[in-house]
């Protein structure tokens, strides 16, 4: 189990050159690597370990467990809230008395580890979409200049080069920084959009299932009814029918004990409240970036903290004379170079701006 999880470790690996933000990487970097641990540890145990053992008289065991697998097993759900012991066997388990629609079947936990990786995918495919826009333009433009330590010579040639190359292209950056900003919105939709698939794959049981969770604790012992056991029963019911001496049907009822469910109602909570942080925090970038876009006088503000030892009136300058996209370009620079460097850079551009502004007119 250490030798599958311990090969993820890679994924966490610091970049030199950054393009994207932090949130956007909890995205497609911690959300893809938990859920792949999830998926691994939840195919180890199921099929290193035993996922079902049922228990029937008569039969031998090892068919009855195939079979109860591979179709489906089910509860009685109220049977959840009779005393355990006296009135029931197991929290959702009793007699049917042949109510076929009472019973509440699972058929989910097959494909629980598929399912994850499917989900891991998700989350990382606007990181592969974004890596395919972006195309290295930023490791190029940056050229090393991210260490501050390098000769002179060799730090003016390529504060030229890089100098040029804004110049040459300014104003014709916007679709770099709106595709950054499409896969950041992306990112979003994904984590609502497996919200729902998932509270439809649990039969609409796990969008509230972390406040149940929560709420369990501080109900009355009296009238608690566990959500995890609830949504991942750990003893359910299954039927089996065979033909008897005479040929006639003979009905077996079995209780099964299903240990894969303690390892995926923990994995589930896990996912819940990381879903519903990681939801609500890129809800809140996505209203950032429409601050950003609607409202230009917070651009020099925000370019200026980026590195306060460029001067309120160089960012503004730069802000006031360049696009959305070529002011990306630049806040993003600010991210990748060296302080000193950027700040050089930066007073040069505003003045060269400002210049070509002049003779313009």
């Amino acid at each position: 189990m250490l030798r599958l999880l311990g090969g993820l470790k890679d994924y966490f690996k610091l970049q030199p050159v950054v393009t994207d933000n932090a949130i956007f990487r909890l995205h497609y970097l911690f959300t893809t690597v938990m859920l792949l641990a999830c998926s691994l540890i939840v195919t180890a145990t199921q099929y290193v370990g035993n996922p079902i053992q049922c228990i029937v008289d008569g039969l031998p065991a090892r068919p009855i467990n195939t079979y109860c697998w591979i179709t489906s097993t089910f509860t009685m759900p109220d049977a959840f809230r009779r005393q355990v012991g006296t009135e029931v066997a197991h929290p959702g388990v009793s007699n049917d008395f042949g109510e076929k629609d009472a019973k509440k079947y699972y058929t989910y936990y097959q494909w629980v580890c598929f399912v994850l990786f499917f989900q891991a995918i998700l989350c990382y495919t606007p990181k592969w979409l974004w890596d395919a826009w972006e195309g290295g333009l930023m490791r190029t433009i940056v050229m090393g200049m991210n260490v501050g330590i390098c000769h002179d010579e060799e730090k003016c040639k390529k504060k030229k080069i890089l100098m040029d190359y804004l110049l040459r292209h300014i104003k014709r950056h916007n679709t770099y920084a709106v595709r950054y900003w499409i896969c950041e919105v992306l990112c979003l939709i994904n984590i609502i959009g497996q919200l729902y698939l998932m509270n439809k794959f649990f039969g609409g049981e796990f969008m509230s299932y972390g406040l149940r969770v929560m709420s369990f604790s501080e109900t009355a012992q009296e009238e608690r009814v566990d959500p995890m056991v609830y949504v991942f029963p750990r003893v359910t019911k299954c039927t089996f029918h065979k033909f008897g001496p005479s040929g006639s049907i003979q009905k077996h009822d079995s209780l099964c004990v299903l240990p894969l469910n303690i390892v995926n109602e923990k994995t589930y909570v896990l996912i819940w409240f990381w879903f519903i942080i990681l939801a609500t925090l890129l809800t809140m970038l996505v209203i950032y970036r429409v601050i950003i876009l609607t409202c230009p006088a917070v651009r020099p503000i925000l370019l200026r903290a980026r590195n306060r030892m460029v001067t309120m009136e160089v960012s503004d300058a730069i802000s006031r004379k360049t696009d959305i996209g070529d002011w990306w370009i630049i806040y993003m620079l600010g991210r990748n170079m060296d302080p000193l460097i950027f700040k050089e850079v930066a007073s040069e551009l505003a003045k060269k701006i400002e210049t070509a502004a002049s003779n313009s007119q």
